[in-house]
């Protein structure tokens, strides 16, 4: 059943593959982001490929009046959401102690804060028609000790895995993704060297959005894409922290 699917930091990597990808399967979409022109940009691609109607609407998660406006559209009951993607985020180059607080804030707001008003704001929607479908983009360093990116990402995972229990039966999916390292703008835009890291440990865009929406579909509240992610979320259980911290972020 085609509908409207919301999807934050849709500009670009993950969040402009999984509008592409629910375009493709008929939905129309709602583009967040905070570059109006990219957003444009985007919005006019899907609609040439896939013939979908995509609304765009400029606004940054890490600004209370950017999640005020898209809990504004989430909230519309005369414009149902019925896919919400919180996929929206950033990350920080440097350790925590080499960062200012502001921006140790501005990375948990957008993580956490902004991923909690939105499911919020959509889901009484949701629990009155009995469907929704919720993902939430985490990431295999929820599993790892891997700073406050890695804390962040596991807020999310518990999260996500709480609220298919709670909400699964009345109709609302709600799936935490969480990828390792993969080939989109993240890790340029923190300034990373991605070299750090061996070709083999990388995804595809595609890969992860395909494999996380058929897992939402299916009812999971947590999707690893990949074998070798998996088997990283089943080392961390039992391995010593000190042997989970992976390859050290350096900058280009």
């Amino acid at each position: 059943m085609t509908t409207t699917a919301l999807v934050t930091g849709a500009s670009a990597g993950l969040g402009a593959e999984f509008a592409r990808q629910l375009a493709a399967q008929g939905h129309t979409v709602v583009l967040v982001a905070r570059n109006r022109d990219r957003l444009e940009k985007t919005a006019a691609d899907l609609k040439q490929r896939y013939g979908t109607t995509a609304e765009v609407l400029p606004a940054d998660l890490t600004d209370d009046a950017g999640v005020a406006a898209v809990v504004a559209r989430l909230s519309d009951a005369a414009r149902p959401v019925g896919i919400l993607v919180n996929n929206a985020g950033i990350g920080l180059l440097h350790d925590f102690e080499q960062n200012t607080i502001a921006e140790e804030k501005q990375h948990l707001k957008l993580h956490c804060g902004a991923a909690l008003e939105l499911t919020h704001a959509v889901l009484p929607g949701m629990l009155e028609r009995g469907a929704g479908r919720i993902i939430n983009v985490s990431s295999v360093a929820a599993f790892l000790p891997r700073g406050t990116y890695a804390a962040a990402k596991a807020w999310l995972l518990t999260f996500s895995r709480w609220a298919n229990l709670a909400y699964g039966a009345r109709g609302v999916t709600v799936t935490a993704v969480c990828p390792g390292l993969t080939h989109t703008e993240f890790h340029e835009r923190m300034g990373m060297d991605k070299a750090v890291a061996p070709a083999w440990a990388w995804l595809t865009a595609e890969r992860v959005v395909r494999e996380g929406l058929a897992d939402n579909l299916r009812g999971k509240s947590v999707s690893i894409p990949s074998k070798r992610y998996k088997a990283v979320a089943v080392a961390a259980r039992v391995l010593p922290d000190r042997l989970l911290t992976g390859p050290a972020r350096r900058p280009k």
